[in-house]
């Protein structure tokens, strides 16, 4: 029987990425399509430049391709959220749109999500960083103290790369950063979850949304939120 899956990618001014990003998600999965049924989802968070212009070009060429459209930037997390909330199968993957993640990754973490159905979460985790230090240092700092309250066992809840059950994501309320809670709103909520060491590769195009102020400080603070989530959901 086919695994069926939503592959969910937020863009966000990454024009000179889609392309090159789409032609390569399409290859790596198409190898096995006696496996898996799939579909795309871009979500364009209110680019910029030629983001919006450029997926719907690509969408002309698969039907694979679904394209959602916000009129303003309102960040990764809703970006993610919406399109898992559009999605038609209830097995999701999400994946940054930069290059970074390696799609080669996809079947290993698929495998091991097929292969145990104990399993509601399979997330990657990122060796050897190619990011920039003060990116790696807020990472570490972020990751230290998350785990510390929320006990979820994972060393890199940044890695975008993840296999997971549609349903139980959407059980959590919304908030602003939610994706970068994911597994630890999984644990939390009592489901199995497994991690595995992934790639990751230098971004050669564009540039991170991303800085210290943003990651480090904001992610300190929903700790605490996605802890109450975890205790109201129990009680």
């Amino acid at each position: 029987m086919k695994l069926s899956f939503s592959i969910v990618v937020p863009f966000y001014n990454e024009e000179d990425n889609i392309n090159f990003f789409l032609d390569e998600i399409i290859n790596v999965i198409s190898r096995n399509m006696i496996f898996y049924s799939f579909e795309i989802i871009c979500v364009d968070d209110g680019s910029t430049d030629s983001t919006g212009v450029i997926l719907n070009e690509y969408k002309l060429k698969t039907d694979l391709l679904t394209v959602l459209n916000f009129s303003e930037n309102k960040g990764q997390s809703r970006a993610i959220h919406y399109g898992i909330q559009n999605a038609i199968y209830e097995n999701i993957i999400t994946i940054d749109g930069d290059c970074q993640n390696d799609p080669n990754d996809i079947d290993k973490l698929l495998i091991i999500f097929k292969n145990n159905k104990k399993l509601s979460l399979v997330a990657g985790e990122r060796i050897k960083r190619k990011d920039i230090a003060i990116k790696r240092i807020s990472s570490v700092l972020a990751n230290y103290f998350r785990n510390l309250i929320l006990k979820d066992g994972c060393k890199d809840t940044g890695c975008s790369l993840k296999v997971f059950k549609k349903n139980i994501f959407l059980e959590a309320p919304f908030f602003d950063g939610i994706h970068r809670f994911i597994p630890a709103i999984f644990v939390g909520f009592g489901n199995n979850v497994k991690y595995v060491k992934v790639n990751h590769r230098p971004r050669l195009k564009g540039k991170s949304k991303y800085g210290i102020s943003n990651r480090l400080f904001k992610g300190l603070r929903d700790i605490f939120l996605v802890k109450k989530i975890i205790q109201n959901k129990l009680n």
